[in-house]
């Protein structure tokens, strides 16, 4: 029986884990200080109210030299288990901070986070907002918009159809403001 040769994604899988293992940040980034930076963000976004898990997963792609990691090599990173990074990998895909690929000829996911992770979530508010907007309408059609939980529901859906319209323009000086980067 002929010898078969490894993979070209478990090849890739072997050298980004001795990047890893190196230092994820880049030339001259040491292992630690990867780390913290992750542990920082990590705490900063869930401080600003991200669910934890999903928010040090985040900031291990983003701080990850290619941006993209098996769900074991997220849990190796993180000290954490498969189940912690299932979790949070469908909440960010869900909010729209990355995105599941498979290598090809790989059966395994990679998540990648693109460099502009950001502009991919603000894109998605429409999706998000609707069926918020959707429910703030019928509790405003159900409870009357001169009582004063109506007028709150009414409040804050004019307020999420404003940043919603609002978000296009918004998307559109982003997208002129990198053009000149």
């Amino acid at each position: 029986m002929p010898s078969r040769s490894p993979s070209v994604s478990a090849s890739r899988d072997r050298g980004r884990a001795a990047a890893r293992r190196a230092g994820d940040g880049g030339p001259g980034v040491s292992r630690e200080e990867s780390h913290a930076v992750v542990e920082r963000l990590g705490a900063a976004l869930s401080g600003a109210g991200f669910p934890p898990m999903p928010s040090r997963v985040f900031a291990a792609l983003l701080v990850d030299d290619d941006g993209r990691m098996t769900a074991a090599e997220l849990a190796r990173e993180l000290s954490v288990s498969a189940a912690a990074v299932s979790g949070a990998v469908r909440h960010l895909g869900h909010v729209g901070l990355l995105r599941r690929e498979r290598e090809r000829g790989g059966r395994k996911d990679v998540f990648v986070v693109l460099d502009d992770a950001w502009h991919g979530a603000l894109v998605s508010t429409d999706q998000v907002h609707a069926p918020i907007v959707a429910a703030l309408a019928e509790g405003v059609d159900h409870l009357g918009a001169e009582s004063s939980a109506g007028g709150r529901l009414q409040l804050s859906r004019e307020f999420l159809e404003f940043v919603s319209a609002e978000m296009g323009g918004i998307l559109e000086r982003w997208d002129a403001h990198r053009r000149t980067r």
